[in-house]
């Protein structure tokens, strides 16, 4: 049987902050979410300032990178050449800039989604707090 690694609760953690450092160095309220690989929401923060639409299209954002294994970015890309038929996909309403999934020795464990900011500035955050794990 095949074994992969998984976040554990100081991963999050250790995510978390280094997102939060991120967004907290260049001022910017957001709201930061992390899921497992089965889009399970593992981590909500919402900083100082962050509009209250943000503390669920980061959730989303975080649920479709993690499903999708690959950036939320992907999604809103074919969507604005005219693949209009993404926005019926069932169960992603995140096809917005800013969930990042994490990969470990090529496995897909969870996703980072942040909302609050410009969208590219979103992705930053989440890879910030990503690249905490090493």
């Amino acid at each position: 049987m095949k074994q992969k690694p998984f976040l554990s609760l100081d991963d999050v953690k250790r995510i978390a902050a280094a997102a939060e450092a991120e967004a907290v160095s260049h001022n910017w309220a957001v709201t930061i979410a992390i899921v497992d690989d089965g889009g399970h929401l593992l981590w909500l923060q919402r900083l100082d300032g962050a509009a209250a639409i943000s503390a669920q299209i980061a959730p989303a954002k975080a649920h479709t990178a993690a499903l999708g294994r690959r950036e939320s970015k992907v999604y809103e890309d074919m969507i604005n050449q005219g693949r209009m038929s993404f926005l019926s996909a069932p169960g992603l309403n995140g096809l917005l800039e800013g969930g990042v999934p994490i990969v470990v020795d090529g496995f897909h464990i969870g996703a980072v989604g942040v909302s609050g900011v410009k969208s590219t500035e979103d992705a930053q955050i989440a890879r910030a707090g990503i690249a905490a794990l090493g």
